[in-house]
Parts: C-alpha cells; structure tokens; sequence
C-alpha cells in the first residue's frame, strides 16, 4: 500500500528573493568534429572511382558534343535555349508547350530513386549523388598534396610552417580551379559552349554568366571542401525520406554482430577458440572507422550519417584476408536475415518483392508512356482565341461574323505551307487578314522552327437559332507531306 501523495508537493517551488537558479542550456547545435578518411583499395573502391570518372566526364565534356540539326539550328547535342525557348537533348527538341516531359522525367528520376533504395537503401548518396562524387574529388586533391590520414592529422596538430602553408595554398587553389570548372561547365549548357567560353575568356561573356560562375564556384568549394559530410547528415532530407521508405528485406551496410562479437586482438581470439570459447573475429582496429567519409562506426549499428558507400567493407575484407578469415564481416544485408541469423535460420535475400514489382512496373510505364508520345507527336500545332468583345458582329448585308486568332506551329527545321480550312458548319467562308486565297486556299507559310499567328475571319450567311454555340473545328494540312492538325472552337450567334 502506498503512502498519500502530499499535493502541495506537486506544485512548482517558486525562487526566493535573492535566490539564483540554475538554468540548464540545450545545444541547438553539435560542434563540428575533424573527420580525416583514410585511402582504401577494393572493389567497391574501385567501383566508386569509375563512377566518379564517368558522371564528371560527362558533366564537363558533354556541352562540347556536337549535333547536326541543320543550317538554322544549333549545333549543341545538349543545350537549354531560354531566348528561343527550346531544350535540346540529341535528336530529341522540346518545346515550351511539352513541358510535361519533364515533369515525366521527374517523375522517372523518383521511382528509380525509390526503387535503388528498395534494393539497396541509401545507394545513391553513397555512389551517385553529386555532393559525394565531387567530395570524393576533393578528399582525393587532400590526400596528393597533405597525405593520407595519419600524415594530415600530423600536419593539422603540428604547428605552421612554411612547408604546412603551401601545401595548404595548393590545395585550395586545386580545389578552387575544380569549383571554378565546375561552375563553366554548367552554364555551357545554356549556351553554345565554344561560343561561350571565348566570350568568357576575353571578358566578353554576360554578367548572367559571370556571375551564376561565381556562385557555383562557391558553393561546390564550400559544400565539397569544407563541409562535406555535413551536408548529408543536416542538410540534405533524402536520409529523412530514405527511412519512411525503406523495409526490412532492403541491404544496408551491416556489420554482422554474429560473427564479429566478442571483439578482441588475432593473438586473443586465437587462444580463446582453442579454448573452445566464443571469439568473433573482429580485431577492433577501427579501419571501418577511419575510413568512413562521415566518420560513422558503423559497428553501432544503422545510423543516420551512414552514406552507404561501402568502404567500411573493403577496409574490412583487406583486414579479414591478412588474418585468414572470411570475408564479409561487413558486408550489404538486410534486417531480416540479420534476425534471420540471429535465430540460426538461413539467410535469403529477397530482391523481387511486392515493393521492387511496383516500382519496376511504374517506371516502364512512365517510360513506355514517354517514348510513345515522342515517337508518335507531331511536329505541327494549332490553338485558336475566340474574340470575346465583340463574341459576333451582324453585317449590312445580314451574315453573322466570328473573330478568331490561329497560332500555326511548325516544330520541322525547315519552312513549311499549310494550307487552312474549316468544318462544322456550312454555308461559312473562311478568310485570313493579310493573305490572298489561292487555288488551294488559304495557305499559310510557317518558317522553321516558329510559330504564325494569323487573324482568321468566318462568315457565316445562313440563319442559326437564338443563342446558337456551334462548334466548329479548324484544320490545317502541310503541302508537302499531307500531315494535319486540328483544333474545335465555337461560331456563335445572336
């Protein structure tokens, strides 16, 4: 039986005069540790420095590749056209109006990123996100000029000297010449680069330019020099979505407590299997440690610094093969064959699974539905403005007039006559501000690559009744290849 609870005990004791009270502070934010990544060779080494070499080759090369579209078009395979309002990528030209194909691309670069990491969680940020290829740069320009781990930890502890000072210069004007490049590269996209890069380099260039190489010069020097492992630990949400998304059948790197627990030296854990008592096989030599690039143990389990880059694994199976134990002691898996072993059953790795289906599923259909539209689009169009003051005008001679604005698009890089006629109601005659109709009709020359908006008139001479809204359908026809295109508005009455 317990004691009554007194209330008077509950209530808050206020200070008294004079009396200080202890305030205690939170930190809002955590101090910045020094993290020195050590240099490892492997295969998921390796498979991280072709990466690198591809995806930077082709950010910096790709503005330089030429296409031929013709006299009249440019000649950049890949290029993004503000003033004419174009995005070219090879042989495929977009236009203002089929801005859905790039929501379609965002819509793919989302399903695959969800299916990567359904497959193998944060896969991405540890070989394909941009913030870790550009560090993974940058840690290599650190390690050439101040060392690896051990001589650079050396070097920031010791004190300045001159030879410390230059290595320090070299290094941040290497890293300043890869921002710089960095930031050229990517406004080459929005212009012709060879055009581009003489304007530039003879002071010619726009201040657009200047200065939008400017601020990305900045920020690939701050965010991949400086603040590297920060930015995907507080500043990136993807790890926060990453863990909403994610099940247990999904790999991650995972350190296999029941193999390497109780830890302790080869000598050691030598003479306790011959005692016939437990020994795992992790040494503790902190080499999964001190080569993470966000400084995570991840012998600790999952945690949110972890890129998943892997390098714990090959400084982990370097080790295993000097002291003749298997490898894999870090290794890509699950939640559920760790729980799996954890009851002695049979690990299996479960990559076809309702979740992987849907997304494979959903990204062939966004991409099917993507091809076949631009397999199948037209290279004309046609929109049409009914006149809204007046909606009609009545004629001496009693025929009744509607006003239309047509805009004729012609997506060919070449110039192109269409001929113009109307359906849908009969007894109407079609004109065109400005042109003479010929033996074909109204025809209508459109330049390449332009649009034509043209001052369309119909008249109509027979009788419609009170309140009349009759749809008529506008179309035009090329000359040369017979290809249509259409579009329905309405003649109105009285």
């Amino acid at each position: 039986m317990t004691a009554p609870v007194n209330p008077a005990a509950l209530k808050p004791r206020l200070p008294r005069k004079g009396e200080t009270v202890a305030v205690a502070e939170d930190e809002l934010y955590a101090a910045r540790r020094a993290i020195y990544p050590q240099s490892v060779r492997g295969r998921l080494r390796n498979i991280k420095w072709v990466l690198l070499l591809v995806t930077l080759g082709i950010y910096y090369f790709l503005p330089f590749v030429r296409w031929d579209r013709g006299p009249d078009a440019p000649g950049q395979a890949v290029l993004i056209d503000f003033p004419a309002r174009r995005f070219y990528f090879f042989f495929i030209e977009i236009w203002p109006q089929e801005f859905y194909y790039l929501a379609g691309l965002l819509i793919l670069a989302s399903l695959v990123l969800f299916l990567m990491n359904a497959v193998a969680g944060r896969v991405w940020c540890g070989y394909l996100c941009p913030q870790t290829v550009w560090t993974d740069l940058f840690l290599k320009i650190e390690r050439m000029v101040e060392g690896d781990r051990r001589e650079h930890m050396m070097s920031d502890a010791g004190p300045w000297t001159m030879e410390k000072v230059a290595k320090k210069t070299l290094k941040h004007a290497i890293w300043l010449l890869i921002a710089w490049w960095t930031g050229g590269a990517w406004v080459l996209y929005f212009a012709d680069a060879p055009t581009l890069v003489k304007e530039l380099a003879t002071f010619q260039g726009s201040t657009v330019a200047y200065g939008s190489i400017a601020v990305l010069t900045f920020t690939t020097y701050t965010l991949a020099g400086h603040m590297r492992e920060q930015v995907c630990t507080y500043m990136c949400p993807w790890p926060r979505i990453q863990a909403a998304l994610t099940d247990e059948y999904a790999l991650n790197v995972t350190y296999l407590y029941d193999r390497g627990e109780p830890r302790g030296s080869v000598k050691k854990a030598a003479l306790a299997r011959a005692a016939g008592q437990p020994a795992g096989d992790c040494i503790d030599c902190n080499l999964c440690v001190n080569t993470c690039p966000t400084g995570v143990d991840i012998r600790k389990g999952m945690q949110l610094d972890c890129i998943q880059c892997g390098l714990c694994i090959d400084a982990c199976n370097n080790v295993m093969d000097k002291i003749n134990r298997p490898r894999g002691l870090i290794t890509y898996e699950s939640e559920a064959n760790m729980e799996a072993r954890a009851a002695g059953k049979q690990p299996v790795r479960r990559i076809v699974r309702a979740r992987t289906v849907l997304y494979t599923a959903l990204i062939l259909l966004v991409g099917g539905i993507m091809i076949g539209t631009l397999a199948g689009r037209s290279t004309e169009g046609l929109s049409a403005i009914h006149d809204r003051n007046p909606v009609y005008v009545r004629l001496s001679d009693g025929t009744l007039r509607n006003a239309y604005t047509l805009r004729l698009i012609n997506k060919k890089l070449e110039p192109r006559r269409f001929v113009l006629t109307v359906d849908g109601l009969p007894n109407t005659r079609l004109s065109v501000v400005g042109t003479e109709p010929g033996p074909e009709g109204e025809v209508l020359a459109v330049g390449p690559d332009q649009t034509l908006e043209a001052r369309v008139f119909l008249t109509h001479a027979g009788k419609l009744p009170p309140g009349a809204s009759v749809p008529v359908t506008f179309r035009i026809r090329d000359l040369a290849d017979g290809t249509t295109a259409s579009v329905t508005d309405n003649f109105i009455g009285p």
